[in-house]
């Protein structure tokens, strides 16, 4: 077909058994409910929604190829010239971003849902960074990362309980204990590539649930572990009745009890977190173990024959990956007080590995826009709640057909070779 032609009828039909697909699925999924009264409830206008948008997108997007000659490709031209155009800049962005999260406190419309909304975002950009040094630059496909997270959040609750430790003193810990288990998922994986390193850490994470779930004695089994304790600051805290002897924070600067106080200074907690996660990402793919994480995830074969390890490459992605989804957990812990295993299922592993995905493997700032739009968008949609799984879906199957790469996939070079001058390489040789 010739560029700008529209094949109408094929169009049509393509769009028309699309919509047949949308009908039979969303029967089921969105044409009927549970009612309050227990009884089922019908809903036809929310099928013939479905049916009519999935006609009219696949319409479109047909179309849209057509006019652009471009086949089955769905790129973006103008969108990867912004991208592109915005990669220099990059610094400039996150600097930013960091500025406006750290003054959104401050402002005037910040309150407690503005406030825990914006935590809850960047414990997901934490996660997500932290699973970007083994999906994105290692190249390993881990569905089992919500493990990682689970341990550090039992590791931070069951010091501090059990051994009245501090959190500043059970985060770290809780960091080493989640690389351990790392480092462990590793070893039996070191061969293992694609589909078959994604099923085992599959079953790792499904493990570490159902062990939490078994070990009662311990964990607390399905009802979980209460009264987490909480961060203070410096010694004081945010409690409006203090122990005997002890100074709340509200009393020390003379101010009027807020719950909110508190939730302000875990606020700044995860942002100082994320920050470091961050810059050590930053940091570490520019050193060679950052390099040779690249080139295992480009080609393995060319990476042993340049003399590199494998086993020590793959380990220390495993590990340090594990290490930051540790001191998420930690965090998470003691923002909740409360913590069970229904908190670390296989949903969450499929969050976190969405928002890498979609926003660009490798991409720090791509992880920042996808975690924007998987969290805090449904949040604040509530009235789609209950369909947000399937709007989920919806926004990574239009990203993998426009954005294959995902949004933000482009990124500097690790390294720039520099090229010699003419007449000056080889001694002045042609």
């Amino acid at each position: 077909m010739t560029r700008g032609a529209v094949d109408w009828g094929a169009m049509i039909k393509e769009s028309g058994l699309a919509a047949l697909v949308a009908l039979v699925l969303a029967l089921p999924m969105a044409g009927a409910r549970l009612s309050d009264g227990g009884g089922l409830e019908f809903r036809p206008w929310w099928v013939v929604i479905a049916v009519l948008a999935v006609f009219a997108g696949r319409l479109g997007i047909g179309v849209w190829r057509d006019l652009r000659g471009g086949g089955d490709s769905a790129a973006v031209p103008w969108f990867d010239r912004a991208v592109a155009r915005l990669t220099p800049h990059k610094t400039l962005l996150l600097a930013a971003f960091f500025l406006a999260v750290a003054l959104l406190p401050l402002t005037p419309f910040a309150d407690r849902r503005t406030v825990d909304l914006t935590t809850l975002v960047m414990i997901y950009v934490m996660l997500g960074w932290g699973l970007n040094i083994v999906v994105g630059l290692a190249g390993l496909l881990d569905l089992g990362y919500v493990a990682f997270y689970a341990v550090g959040a039992y590791s931070y609750t069951l010091l501090a309980i059990h051994f009245d430790l501090g959190f500043w003193t059970c985060l770290p810990l809780a960091g080493a204990f989640a690389a351990l288990f790392g480092v462990l998922l590793g070893f039996p994986v070191l061969r293992l590539r694609g589909d078959y390193l994604a099923i085992v850490t599959l079953g790792f994470g499904e493990m570490i649930r159902i062990i939490l779930i078994n070990w009662s004695s311990l964990t607390g089994g399905s009802e979980g572990i209460t009264q987490i304790p909480a961060p203070s600051f410096f010694g004081l805290q945010f409690t409006p009745t203090p122990a005997a002897g002890e100074a709340g924070f509200h009393q020390f600067f003379g101010l009027t009890f807020a719950g909110i106080h508190k939730l302000i200074f875990l606020y700044y907690i995860i942002l100082v977190l994320a920050l470091i996660t961050h810059l050590f990402s930053e940091r570490i793919r520019r050193l060679p173990v950052g390099r040779a994480w690249e080139a295992l995830r480009e080609d393995e074969i060319a990476s042993r024959a340049l003399g590199l390890n494998p086993v020590l490459i793959k380990l220390s992605a495993f590990g340090l990956g594990a290490m930051f989804a540790g001191f998420a957990g930690s965090f998470f812990a003691t923002r909740q007080g409360f913590i069970n295993p229904s908190s670390f299922t296989f949903i969450e592993s499929a969050i976190i590995l969405a928002i890498v995905v979609l926003g660009g493997m490798g991409s720090q700032v791509g992880v920042i826009c996808a975690a924007i739009v998987l969290i805090l968008l449904p949040e604040l949609a509530r009235d789609f709640a209950e369909f947000r799984m399937l709007l989920f879906g919806g926004a990574m199957v239009l990203i993998m057909i426009w954005r294959p790469r995902g949004l933000l996939a482009h990124r500097a070079p690790s390294v720039r070779l520099g090229v010699p001058a003419s007449g000056t390489a080889g001694g002045g040789g042609p």
